[in-house]
């Protein structure tokens, strides 16, 4: 781990150590991966989960993924800046602004999934595809304790 900052041997085993050196190295490339595209790892995060959700409110859109409304609103008038999505009030409640994919944010998407998936590979390149498919089982254990031993290796993404 040449990149990793120094760190007496006995933190260097701590499984929490290795986890964040492993993310760290994990945001690194995708973010890398994702600039090449002029798409930030956050914009690419919302604009994943209005493609799966799609039509969904800014309000929902952020309990989704877990960010600030304030935040969520620059993100998503970001992302309709670009093209990649667009805001319009929603049928159901006209005070509230449905936020939909449009069809050049589904071909950025499917780009910008494909950059994040190689990062992945990258990340993961000195596993076999067993122990990848291992070490995303364990780590989805870690992540969600409470799902237990039956959501092993499922819903692992990113």
């Amino acid at each position: 781990m040449a990149d990793a900052p120094y760190a007496p041997r006995r933190i260097r085993v701590l499984p929490s150590w290795l986890l964040g050196r492993a993310a760290a190295r994990g945001h690194r490339l995708v973010a890398e991966a994702l600039a090449t595209e002029g798409m930030r790892m956050m914009h690419h995060a919302v604009l994943s989960a209005v493609a799966e959700t799609g039509p969904v409110s800014q309000a929902e859109l952020g309990r989704i993924v877990g960010i600030d409304p304030k935040d969520m609103v620059t993100v998503v008038t970001d992302l309709q800046r670009g093209g990649l999505v667009t805001r319009t009030p929603d049928p159901r409640d006209r005070r509230k602004n449905a936020v939909e994919v449009s069809a050049e944010g589904r071909r950025v998407l499917r780009r910008t999934q494909k950059l994040g998936d190689r990062a992945n590979d990258e990340l993961t390149a000195a596993l076999t595809p067993a122990e990848r498919e291992q070490l995303i089982g364990l780590l989805t254990r870690i992540v969600r304790p409470a799902d237990g031993a039956d959501g092993a290796g499922k819903g692992a993404g990113g």
